[in-house]
C-alpha cells in the first residue's frame, strides 16, 4: 500500500475513492499542445533554439491533400477534420516506439502526439512543430503533472506542498471540472484549455463528432481562485450548443 503516487491529471476526472489528488506543475505552457512529427527527410530538418523546436517547422497546412496523418485521439481527429478536410486520418496504434516505427516506415506523412510525452522520454528531437493551443485544443489537464495523495494523510499534503504550482493546479482544475459535467475520458472528442492571467482564469472548451462536422465551442473567464466555477460555466455553454447530443452520437458510433 502507497501513500502516494505521481501521475498525469488528465483522466479520469474523478480520483478514486480514498485519493486526493495535488497537482504539481506543467514544465511549460508548450508541453500542454499537441506536435506534428514527421519522417526526417529532405526540407523537414528540425530547427532548435534553446532546445526548443521553433513553432511552424513542417505545418500541416504545407501536406499535400490526400496526405495520411496518424492519430489515436477521437479529439485530434476532429480537430484536424474540421481544420484540413483535404487531409486523410487514419488510426494510429501502438507504443511510442511502435508509432514512430509506422511513420518512418512510410505508413503516415505525419502523426500527431502530446508534446509532454516525447519531451518526457527525451525525444523531442523528432517533434517538427508545435501546434498552437488555439488551434488544436489539449486535452484537459494535459501537459501536467499530479501526485495523488491517500485521503487523511495531512501531514504527507503539508510535505508536498511547496512543490506545488498554483496557477497549474486552477488551470487543471477548471479542465477536470468541465470533463466531469460531460463524463469526459480519452474515449471521447473533448478539449479543454485553460491559462491564468495574474488573477484571472480563462477556459476555452470543445467537443465534436470525429468527422469534425458539428462542433461546439465555448470560453469563458473568471477569478483564478474559482476554478470549477469557471469550469461549470463552460459546461452551460457547451450544453446549451447541444453538446451532450453531440457525445451520445460519438459513443453510438
Amino acid at each position: 500500500v502507497t501513500d502516494n503516487g505521481v501521475g498525469l491529471p488528465k483522466d479520469p476526472a474523478d480520483a478514486p475513492p480514498g485519493l486526493g489528488t495535488s497537482i504539481v506543475r506543467a514544465l511549460s505552457q508548450q508541453l500542454a499542445a499537441d506536435i506534428a512529427v514527421t519522417s526526417a527527410g529532405p526540407g523537414m530538418a528540425v530547427s532548435i533554439r534553446h532546445r526548443e523546436p521553433a513553432l511552424g517547422e513542417a505545418r500541416l497546412e504545407a501536406l499535400p491533400p490526400g496526405a495520411i496523418i496518424g492519430t489515436s485521439s477521437l479529439r485530434r481527429q476532429a480537430l484536424i477534420a474540421a481544420r484540413f478536410p483535404q487531409l486523410q486520418i487514419h488510426p494510429l496504434r501502438g507504443n511510442l516506439d511502435t508509432r514512430l516505427a509506422k511513420l518512418d516506415r512510410g505508413e503516415y506523412a505525419a502523426i500527431i502526439l502530446a508534446a509532454a510525452g516525447l519531451k518526457r522520454l527525451g525525444m523531442a528531437e523528432r517533434i517538427r512543430a508545435f501546434i498552437d493551443p488555439a488551434q488544436s485544443l489539449p486535452a484537459p489537464g494535459q501537459g501536467a503533472m499530479a501526485i495523488e495523495i491517500r485521503s487523511g494523510r495531512d501531514e504527507l499534503m503539508q510535505l508536498l506542498a511547496p512543490l506545488n504550482h498554483a496557477d497549474t493546479e486552477n488551470a487543471v482544475r477548471a479542465e477536470r471540472q468541465l470533463s466531469r459535467s460531460f463524463g469526459g475520458s480519452c474515449q471521447i472528442p473533448l478539449a479543454a484549455y485553460a491559462t491564468v492571467d495574474q488573477h484571472a482564469l480563462t477556459l476555452t472548451a470543445m467537443v465534436a463528432t470525429p468527422d469534425g462536422k458539428r462542433i461546439a465551442r465555448a470560453v469563458a473567464q473568471g477569478a483564478a481562485d474559482s476554478p470549477e466555477a469557471v469550469g461549470v460555466q463552460v459546461a452551460q455553454a457547451l450544453e446549451a450548443q447541444d453538446a451532450t447530443a453531440i457525445l451520445a452520437a460519438c459513443r453510438t458510433d
